[in-house]
């Protein structure tokens, strides 16, 4: 397959950049330091800015105040990273999909299927189901009872739709997602567990995407719901009821806990944890690896957590967390400020 090719004039064209210096054909994108000629490179994060000078790309994109420090072509963008990531999806291959139902899928009697949605190898759609047109099902899917999925949705491989869960338009699904799961629902009955019945769902708005190997579990009565354009990564776990406002996106392994309300525009780093019934409101930043044990009312960045040190640092300073509230005692008005 050839690979697609655009002029720096063209991508100026289409994605509303201005071009400084000549025109160069594009055949791919590649880093500062490893791009070639016939590459686009991007420069967002000012630590990488010494590279511009003996970079090899034919063009870069950057903004207006680093213009300067490029001898070479260069497209001026307002957000160069935003604009990276619209022109490296010109060089993305895509897999091809072809409409029907393959020969070694399972499908329901009473689940509908548009003719123009492609239901890969050894795929399973249980009882009532509904995929509309574009839909593509990839290879080992289970779809369960009484789902539904959207036009354009992909579900790569390997995905699991266990039961009640509506998918909005154009939501993609890494391998090993499952969603609709039991919610962790459990009560204690004269010294032992019963199980509390999950009668709830998973509602997953537009234009979402959720990573490798991620799960979220069907409420308790309610939904569990993700607003539109919610971006998880791999690994992370979603209570059930839990509520995520649309645009907010988490990164690895972050967990929150059941019927957590998590607001609009928020980012929640790498291993956080946010625990349950509580409220986060929009435009919040969790930074990697915090845990949020109270509500937050105020949009801001929030970190918790002990810095890294090194381990006999560490040592001593965690032998001296048990007399920091005998020494608070000793400061002057300590008595009166804990009356």
């Amino acid at each position: 397959m050839n690979a697609p090719a655009y002029t720096a004039s063209m991508l100026a064209a289409r994605f509303g950049l201005e071009l400084r210096g000549e025109d160069h054909a594009i055949t791919g994108v590649g880093t500062l330091a490893d791009a070639g000629p016939a590459q686009l490179a991007f420069l967002a994060n000012p630590r990488y800015r010494t590279q511009l000078v003996d970079t090899r790309a034919g063009v870069v994109v950057l903004r207006e105040a680093d213009v300067q420090g490029r001898q070479g072509s260069a497209l001026i963008a307002r957000d160069p990273y935003a604009a990276y990531a619209k022109i490296a999806a010109l060089f993305e291959p895509k897999p091809t999909f072809v409409a029907g139902v393959h020969s070694t899928a399972c499908v329901d009697p009473t689940a509908r299927v548009d003719p123009a949605a492609s239901i890969g190898p050894h795929v399973s759609i249980g009882a009532g189901s509904v995929v509309a047109a574009g839909a593509r099902i990839g290879p080992g899917c289970v779809i369960g009872d009484a789902c539904v999925i959207g036009e354009d949705c992909e579900l790569v491989a390997r995905v699991t739709l266990v039961t009640r869960v509506r998918l909005g338009k154009r939501v993609l699904l890494h391998p090993g997602v499952v969603l609709g799961a039991d919610g962790f629902g459990i009560a204690m009955d004269a010294g032992h567990w019963i199980k509390v019945p999950q009668l709830g769902g998973v509602a997953i708005g537009d234009d979402c995407e959720i990573g490798a190997n991620t799960t979220i579990d069907r409420g308790a009565l309610d939904d569990t719901i993700l607003e539109n354009d919610v971006r998880l990564d791999n690994q992370i776990q979603i209570g059930h009821n839990v509520h995520i406002g649309a645009h907010t996106a988490m990164a690895g392994c972050a967990a929150v806990a059941g019927s957590a309300r998590i607001g609009r525009h928020c980012l929640i780093g790498g291993g956080a944890g946010v625990l349950g019934h509580l409220e986060v409101c929009d435009r919040v930043i969790i930074t990697a690896m915090s845990l949020v044990t109270h509500s937050i009312r105020e949009p801001g960045e929030y970190s918790s957590g002990t810095p890294l040190m090194d381990n006999r640092s560490w040592r001593k300073s965690a032998a001296r967390f048990k007399q920091l509230d005998r020494i608070a005692r000793r400061l002057p008005g300590a008595e009166k400020d804990s009356e």
